[in-house]
């Protein structure tokens, strides 16, 4: 029979805000590398079109025109998708998620090593735990309301392969963590 323990479903916990941090900050950094690339390019693009239409004045020629307007067109283009995806906002937003659940995964270690020390009634636990859980779901409150499909994408457990636990393994990276007698079941 199937049997999980209050430190056991602590660690769950800890194991699953951590991964979850880690999906959010991982997608900051990729966001705000493709921020860095757009914005780039839409410089490169600018100083072109720029080049052309400086060439357009002192040697008037229909190809140094074409180039002026293709690249102030791909420029606008690029800058307009920029706004659309507004990937400023998403990377503020995974990066304010990443934040605060770091937070509540620092909280779940000192949890985890107070009832280690035996510093705890079993009340406190399940208060410190359910508090934990409700900050966990109060780190996503705000943060997506207008990219409600980026964080459903988020929500789900990370897939990466081999690293991807089956459904029936419960056990937790916090175990890896901690000696498997130091926290009473």
């Amino acid at each position: 029979m199937f049997r999980l323990g209050v430190v056991d479903h602590v660690r769950l916990n800890l194991d699953f805000a951590s991964q979850n941090y880690t999906v959010h900050a991982r997608a900051a950094d990729r966001l705000a590398a493709w921020t860095s690339r757009v914005r780039i390019g839409v410089l490169v693009l600018l100083g072109i079109a720029t080049a052309a239409a400086m060439t357009n004045l002192i040697e008037p020629g229909r190809y140094a025109q074409i180039t002026t307007a293709i690249a102030a067109l791909v420029a606008f283009a690029a800058h307009a998708a920029y706004i659309a995806f507004d990937f400023e906002g998403r990377v503020d937003a995974h990066r304010s998620t990443a934040s605060r659940l770091w937070l509540v995964c620092d909280r779940y270690r000192s949890l985890l090593a107070e009832i280690h020390d035996g510093m705890l009634s079993r009340e406190h636990i399940l208060q410190r735990r359910d508090e934990l859980s409700s900050l966990v779901h109060a780190a996503y409150d705000r943060a997506f309301a207008l990219d409600q499909k980026a964080y459903e994408s988020l929500r789900q457990p990370p897939d990466e392969g081999s690293d991807r636990r089956s459904s029936g393994d419960l056990q937790s990276n916090a175990d890896a963590r901690l000696p498997k007698d130091a926290v009473p079941h």
